[in-house]
């Protein structure tokens, strides 16, 4: 048997039990050393060599143990033994030191504590308990959007102040807002099918685009390009540079666009509807690449990989409850959890390979899961109905959630990335 199955096999040596050995093990007490040419006392004879003698003394040392004066020679050479517990390096012939060659003994690091209770409360009163839409939003610049009723609001988070954006009015409503990469331009989707785009330094509205018959629930931003989701099953692919009101536009669901989100890279598209079904684009086509049919209820949870290329997280509504994950570098479906809830948003953070689920439908909590192994880090709950709304902060540490019972819900969970370690290291030397 291999040395390594022998250290990681399960021992277990309780003291309140004698453990006997599975093989016959010979007591060395009662042995013929005659047969080894070994004496069983150091007695030097006068043609042999002091050096022989010492060898000798050492071999038998080592495979029979040290002398022991008045010990009787036992008849009973093959027997059970009890067994000893010795150290693997105690084999060794000549022993061994572990102080050279630079082991650990340190404790096993244990899992990071992640607080459960939220860090901060803020009161939304008028924001929709619609699974469909998309209402809340974080720039890169640190300013969190979030569309109530016919209203925007923006909260900057780091004077806490807040600015009303727009007001539609009575006749229109928000469905939804994205804010460019940039983190200086909002596109908001409203009820009529209109896609605006607004200024958020000056508070002033830049453009209009149609081109949707319905409600525009869903966007997303990919450098200039922004691609909005409606409920009339169809994604239209916007160039804000051009004077166009869209560039093209992609069928492929046969009911309402509820999930987008492009890869980190900009290169591919994931899209969900409310018929199930999963769809990826790349940059150039109008008909999907890919086409995955495996959930059981709308899509609308979707998150790329940012440590892995071409790695895709989806998850299922109330009936199917579900993650997936894709590779879509190779069209494979590589796993899937049944997390027991509808599940509402997914969002993976840039400091750790963690992945955030927000849940509705009979649990109305939000899980931090460890990828690959999709263990449960930490469940959090705080909201009084089901968790709609989802966004990250820039720095990757932290994620707000709202809900139904018009509350957001702001949670410090992840740890800073080595960069903005080191940064602040850097900040406080100099």
């Amino acid at each position: 048997m291999p040395i390594n199955r022998m250290i990681d096999s399960n021992y277990n040596n309780s003291p309140s039990r004698t453990i006997y050995s599975d093989r016959f093990i010979p007591s060395r007490s009662g042995s013929n050393f005659a047969l080894f040419d070994i004496s069983n006392s150091p007695t030097s004879d006068q043609g042999k060599e002091d050096r022989s003698i010492a060898y000798q003394s050492l071999l038998r040392s080592t495979l029979f143990g040290p002398d022991t004066p008045g010990t009787p020679v036992s008849r009973n050479i093959f027997r059970y033994k009890t067994e000893t517990k010795r150290s693997l390096h105690s084999l060794q012939p000549l022993g061994y030191d572990e102080s050279g060659l630079g082991i650990s003994h340190s404790p096993v690091k244990a899992p990071r504590k992640v607080p459960t209770s939220p860090y901060k409360v803020l009161d939304a009163p008028g924001l929709e308990d619609d699974f469909y839409l998309n209402l809340v939003d974080w720039s890169p610049n640190n300013v969190l959007a979030v569309g109530l009723e016919s209203c925007v609001y923006l909260w900057n988070a780091c004077g806490n102040k807040v600015t009303k954006l727009c007001d539609l009015g009575i006749r229109d409503s928000i469905c939804s807002v994205g804010w460019a990469q940039c983190g200086t331009h909002l596109a908001v989707g409203t009820n009529n099918g209109q896609v605006q785009i607004w200024d958020a330094s000056n508070c002033r509205r830049v453009r209009t685009m149609e081109g949707h018959r319905s409600r525009v629930g869903v966007l997303a931003w990919s450098s200039s390009l922004l691609s909005s989701g409606s409920h009339d099953k169809s994604i239209l692919q916007r160039d804000i540079r051009a004077r166009d009101d869209f560039a093209s536009k992609l069928v492929g669901h046969k009911n309402e666009v509820c999930g987008l989100k492009w890869s980190y890279d900009d290169r591919e598209l994931a899209s969900g509807g409310n018929e199930n079904r999963l769809l990826v684009w790349n940059q150039h086509s109008t008909q999907p690449v890919l086409k995955h049919c495996e959930h059981t209820a709308a899509v609308k949870a979707i998150a790329w990989s940012p440590h892995r290329h071409g790695l895709l997280a989806s998850g299922g509504g109330a009936t199917d409850r579900c993650i997936r994950f894709w590779d879509t570098t190779t069209n494979t479906h590589l796993s899937c959890l049944d997390t027991g809830s509808q599940i509402s948003n997914l969002v993976w953070p840039k400091n750790v390979n963690e992945l955030v689920s927000t849940h509705g439908s009979s649990q109305d909590h939000i899980i931090v899961w460890r990828y690959p192994t999709m263990s449960k880090l930490a469940t959090l709950t705080g909201h009084t109905t089901r968790v709609l709304y989802l966004a990250i902060s820039p720095d990757g540490q932290k994620i707000v959630t709202g809900s139904g019972d018009e509350t957001l819900c702001f949670w410090r969970l992840f740890p800073a990335s080595k960069s903005q370690v080191m940064a602040y290291i850097f900040a406080q030397q100099s």
